[in-house]
């Protein structure tokens, strides 16, 4: 029993490494997603599926608890209500029930589509300041694990740290400038 649970809390981390990722993960899913690949697109900041997606906390169908992060995730993304029952029942969902309820920020009408919106999403993310996206993603989980008030005292103090950075600077002066800015993460 001991060795399963170090097995759990190794899959456990794992599976946390997507969302303690300082640079933001984009799951693109398409086809099942059932049980663990539920477990690790909740770790991720955002979703996107194809239209052919099913998605299934399948655990409680096979007789075990989802115990690797599905069940703490999840229902912050949809609430409480619909989250116990797809998690009570085990039951399929189809990608549109997903993007309904929350689960999905968007939809694609087949894989080639869905790979190149997540490919332009990342590209529209990653003209950004690299410092300034890891630190929102950063204030989100704390704020998430921590309350708002937590969260307003922790996102002042790392802006009071870090402003003004130079890829803030480089970003007003591109703005001014009408030109593309130029970050370099400092």
């Amino acid at each position: 029993r001991e060795a399963l649970r170090r097995w759990i809390k190794k899959v456990q981390d794992n599976i946390t490494a997507a969302e303690r990722c300082r640079k933001p993960v984009i799951a693109a899913i398409h086809g099942h997603c059932i049980g663990g690949g539920v477990d690790l697109t909740s770790a991720c900041d955002i979703r996107l599926a194809s239209r052919d997606a099913v998605f299934s906390i399948r655990e409680t169908r096979i007789g075990i608890i989802a115990d690797v992060g599905t069940l703490q995730r999840f229902p912050t993304m949809v609430g409480q209500g619909l989250f116990r029952e797809l998690a009570l029942t085990g039951r399929d969902f189809p990608a549109e029930e997903a993007l309904r309820i929350g689960f999905l920020n968007r939809l694609y009408e087949d894989r080639d589509a869905l790979y190149a919106g997540a490919r332009a999403l990342a590209e529209e993310i990653a003209a950004n300041p690299p410092l300034a996206v890891q630190g929102v993603k950063e204030v989100i989980l704390y704020s998430r694990d921590n309350g708002i008030s937590q969260g307003l005292d922790y996102v002042a103090q790392k802006n009071a740290a870090a402003v003004p950075s130079e890829d803030m600077q480089e970003a007003v002066a591109a703005f001014l400038e009408k030109r593309t800015p130029r970050f370099t993460g400092k």
